[in-house]
């Protein structure tokens, strides 16, 4: 499995003098948030920090830098309205994004080369956002690029785990439209011939009892269940909904399998009619009338997308303190 971490490591072991180009700030509307950042090398670049014209701007920026440090950043012409501040000056920080989203500090090592864009997104470069970003941008050295590792880990890390049950035909489509998202995929399978050609950015795990995936996988995950039989559905869906830590419990399937399913887990199961109510079926919803594998994996990556931020928010909102009778001091 090729992880975001591996991807990062091999840009920067290949691709030569880099720059790091970051949102140092925001005002208003803008594509992305403070923190934000991606890489630039002669030849490719590696994230994003919203596209459009400033992207554009920014990764020219970049380039002008790594090819010349102090005359690029007096070569270039800006639209009006854009500042834009280059110096050379000794070793401060740098900075990248941690797992929280915020800009956290980077050490950084010898001489120091950077530029500031500080660009509005309006008019003058042909876009409409209406707010305002500033831009730092920096060379990357040694201590760099290992805190940009140690931080993209640290991410990776916290990333929730969405766990796909069924290697087939909609179980790989989900697979490859959950891999492009910030989550860990696992496909679970007991047929090993199920997981082959699964891309290399999914995780596969073999085994004779998926059901113990489920009590083993960590709080807040995704539980989508799509397998080859539907009794072994009806296992795996029962052992997730006893999970009451768990982001999404879908299940593939019409409404006659959700209330034979029912039926099973309320009478033969233990189960509870609170737990019922929990289970998604069919996943995706059914607004949209077409069973093709990757329209059935679009719409459910975005329901699963969805819950795991609701379930992220529920668990970061405060809870209000108790009310009770006040002490006499």
């Amino acid at each position: 499995m090729t992880s975001k971490v591996q991807s990062l490591k091999a840009f920067l072991g290949g691709a030569g003098r880099v720059a790091l180009v970051e949102v140092a700030g925001t005002k208003g509307s803008t594509p992305r948030e403070k923190g934000a950042f991606m890489l630039v090398s002669g030849a490719a670049i590696f994230g994003t920090i919203g596209g459009g014209q400033l992207e554009y701007m920014a990764i020219d920026k970049a380039r002008q830098l790594l090819i010349s440090p102090l005359e690029g950043e007096m070569a270039a012409e800006r639209p009006e309205g854009v500042v834009s501040e280059g110096t050379a000056r000794a070793s401060s920080t740098a900075a990248a994004t941690p797992p929280d989203g915020s800009a956290a500090t980077l050490p950084s090592r010898g001489r120091d080369v950077s530029a500031t864009l500080n660009v509005p997104l309006g008019p003058e470069i042909g876009q409409c956002c209406g707010g305002r970003v500033e831009v730092v941008i920096r060379l990357v050295d040694t201590a760099l690029a290992r805190a940009l590792v140690a931080a993209a880990e640290a991410e990776e890390a916290q990333q929730p785990h969405v766990y796909i049950f069924g290697g087939g035909h909609v179980g790989q489509a989900l697979a490859s439209a959950v891999a492009l998202l910030p989550v860990r995929v696992v496909v679970v399978e007991t047929r090993a011939e199920a997981l082959e050609g699964m891309s290399d950015t999914v995780e596969t795990s073999l085994t004779p009892m998926p059901e113990a995936i489920v009590r083993k996988a960590p709080a807040g995950a995704a539980f989508v269940v799509l397998t080859h039989d539907h009794a072994l559905d009806f296992l795996i869906v029962a052992e997730a909904l006893k999970r009451r830590d768990a982001a999404y419990v879908g299940m593939i399937g019409s409404k006659t399998k959700k209330a034979t399913f029912r039926n099973w887990f309320l009478k033969l199961a233990d189960g509870s009619e609170a737990e019922f109510a929990r289970l998604v079926s069919p996943i995706g919803g059914d607004a949209v009338k077409d069973k093709r594998p990757q329209v059935i994996a679009a719409l459910a990556a975005a329901e699963i997308m969805t819950a795991l931020a609701a379930h992220a928010g529920a668990r970061a909102a405060p809870h209000p303190a108790p009310r009770g009778k006040a002490m006499a001091g």
